[in-house]
């Protein structure tokens, strides 16, 4: 049976940024996969993180950047970051303007399963 899911759950998160799940462990208790939309401020940055999922990041609008492994890669509108589980990875936006983006990831996001680093977040 198809299921509607109204509205999206918003998941506080420090640093300005907003979550909103679509689909996934808050608003559905969907486990194999979460969606979720991402609105970030310019020069936001999070902690590294180590996370056990892949992850999907179709930016919409603005600059995703990612660091892995002494790498930067920099996603813009119309395109697709895919970090890997178990990829020490770190997400930030270098522009001013900030940043809108879908996040898909398998299996579903939890707070237990991304692996923070426990360092202060810049922004």
């Amino acid at each position: 049976m198809p299921e509607l899911i109204p509205a999206p759950i918003r998941i506080p998160v420090p640093g300005g940024k907003s979550i909103d799940e679509h689909v996934g462990r808050v608003v559905n208790g969907e486990m194999a996969v979460s969606i979720a939309h991402m609105v970030a401020p310019g020069g936001w940055s999070e902690p590294a993180q180590t996370p056990e999922f892949d992850e999907y990041t179709l930016v919409l609008s603005g600059t995703v950047r990612v660091e892995c492994g002494g790498e930067v890669i920099e996603a813009t509108a119309g395109q697709t970051l895919i970090t890997r589980a178990g990829e020490r990875i770190r997400y930030s936006v270098p522009n001013q303007d900030g940043a809108s983006y879908i996040a898909v990831c398998l299996p579903a996001f939890s707070p237990h399963s991304v692996h923070r680093d426990d360092e202060t977040p810049i922004g």
